[in-house]
């Protein structure tokens, strides 16, 4: 059997009687004149496109596929590829709060931590990460995301397992430092995935639907490390176990996710031809296409003077401060208010319950409303945590169960993540801009970490009042951001239909082709930010 080549292909196409016909492209048919027009649309679409071959099918298709006919071959996609985005932010999670429950055994003792040494363990990660996400992010826009993913899993299982073999600080710190870099992949290639699969209406869902797995995470991760406590006949220690275990898991998880995972749709092996055309209909209607392969530095530059690609850095950076304290010294806080170590991983179960519900729970409120709330949700989402970390800061050390349940409510730091990924994902077009954004939002989060890490200081234990207050402070920017954030979106919008009027089918029809051809989302007057 001869494959056609995308060139064989169009030609195929334009070499066609001009005759009128009927195309149907967002689900709105069209009829065109002759096949000149539908030569210079294709003359234009980006050589580059990932998808484009499949794309021109749907420009000729008179089929019109409607919400109902499409239902069955989402849920197929859901099946099979929302499972594997799960696991693989599960374990990717795990990973990072592995360092925080092997702090509640030995770890500190054994390799003679002392001051800020432990915090500076905790930082080195995030400068790992922030050293690996500009390649990390430039790759997974150049090369086969899914096939370059599960690689980087398989190295990054090898380093946490390597973990064991750690016997000073200076080992540990290089191990960490690596991990940091190999795991710097994992979100940008999860957040491409679920765009090349999903429209923005089912992106927030699904994406709301895997970042949950954090809360999964943080419970197993509990339950794994209050079990792996107990083993103290073992030649390995608690804390080594517990890398070992995790760093198994995820090994044997690469290979998984490298035979299920697709790059694309045109390679994803649990579709059929037709539903790949039904899936690249689907998600032109983002007006982005799929993903183009070629990095455009002028895209690079229009990211970089785009305040939407700021103000969402922004929050990233606010994000990352929050996270760098929360997710490393939360066995710290609790064990300072009067609990053991054993009672300190255990205690961390309704933390990731709480994580769970509040995430998933904004990703169904985002998809049923059917409005542009997800800058509402960014801002509500901040609300709980805001009000654990002041209860920590004002609370009386003799109230330990008070400051336990505060704690319960600090890793929803998850809602305001995944809505700044959504955001990225929706308000912004053009593959090289949504790479840079990506790299601008990472960076500045990492940053945010590695800040976060550093600011809870030894000599504050229990309270840690510097890291308290530096975390209630990015809570408060964050807010101020997301209503900023809402009145520019808002503004665009008014101003972009006032220049150019509002949607009309004809009008989005070109926006959807312009996004194929690979569009910033200021080069694409069409555009409308779904904020």
């Amino acid at each position: 059997m001869q494959t056609q080549s995308h060139d064989d292909h169009k030609s195929s196409i334009l070499d066609a009687p001009k005759e009128p016909f009927e195309v149907t492209v967002g689900n709105l048919e069209y009829i065109s004149e002759d096949s000149d027009k539908l030569e210079a649309a294709l003359s234009h679409t980006s050589v580059h496109a990932v998808g484009g071959a499949l794309f021109e099918e749907v420009l000729q298709s008179e089929k019109v596929l409607d919400e109902k006919s499409y239902a069955r071959v989402r849920r197929k996609v859901d099946r099979w590829l929302l499972p594997i985005l799960c696991v693989t932010y599960m374990l990717q999670f795990l990973d990072k709060l592995s360092l925080n429950y092997a702090s509640a055994y030995s770890l500190k003792a054994d390799l003679k931590l002392v001051g800020n040494d432990y915090s500076n363990i905790a930082a080195i990660f995030n400068a790992g990460y922030l050293v690996g996400t500009i390649p990390g992010n430039w790759l997974i826009q150049r090369v086969p995301v899914a096939k370059f993913t599960g690689s980087c899993l398989i190295v990054w299982s090898g380093l946490l397992i390597a973990h064991i073999g750690a016997k000073n600080y200076g080992g540990i710190m290089a191990l960490r430092f690596l991990l940091g870099i190999m795991e710097a992949t994992i979100s940008p290639s999860n957040m491409m995935m679920c765009s090349m699969f999903y429209n923005k209406q089912e992106q927030p869902f699904r994406m709301c639907t895997f970042l949950s797995m954090n809360g999964v995470a943080t419970m197993v991760g509990a339950l794994l490390s209050y079990g792996l406590g107990h083993a103290t006949g073992s030649s390995l220690k608690p804390w080594k176990l517990i890398f070992l275990v995790i760093g198994l898991m995820n090994f044997v998880w690469a290979f998984v996710f490298l035979y299920f995972a697709p790059d694309s749709p045109d390679n994803a092996r649990f579709l059929t031809h037709e539903e790949k055309l039904c899936v690249i209909e689907r998600v032109s209607k983002n007006q982005m296409g799929i993903k183009d392969t070629q990095f455009k530095f002028k895209q690079a530059k229009e990211a970089l003077l785009d305040l939407n690609s700021w103000i969402l850095s922004l929050c990233g950076l606010a994000c990352g401060v929050i996270n760098g304290g929360t997710s490393n010294f939360i066995s710290s806080l609790i064990k300072g208010f009067g609990f053991s170590g054993l009672s300190a991983t255990l205690l961390q179960l309704p933390t990731g319950a709480i994580e769970f519900v509040v995430v998933f729970s904004a990703g169904m409120l985002a998809v049923f409303t059917k409005r542009n709330v997800r800058t509402i949700l960014l801002f509500l989402t901040c609300i709980p945590t805001l009000a654990g970390l002041i209860g920590i800061h004002v609370i009386p050390l003799e109230h330990k169960w008070a400051l336990v349940g505060c704690c319960w409510l600090l890793y929803i730091i998850g809602g305001p993540v995944i809505m700044c990924w959504i955001l990225i994902n929706v308000t912004v077009g053009g593959s090289s801009k949504i790479s840079t954004v990506k790299m601008m939002w990472f960076i500045l989060y990492t940053v945010g970490n590695i800040v976060g890490s550093e600011i809870f200081y030894a000599k504050e234990a229990p309270k840690y009042v510097t890291g308290m207050k530096g975390l209630i402070g990015s809570y408060a920017g964050m807010m101020f951001l997301s209503i900023v954030y809402y009145c520019l979106m808002y503004q665009r919008n008014k101003s972009r239909n006032s220049k150019y009027g509002t949607l009309t089918k004809e009008t989005e029809r070109e926006g959807v082709i312009n996004g194929f051809k690979d569009y910033t989302d200021f080069e694409n007057k069409h555009f409308r930010y779904a904020y």
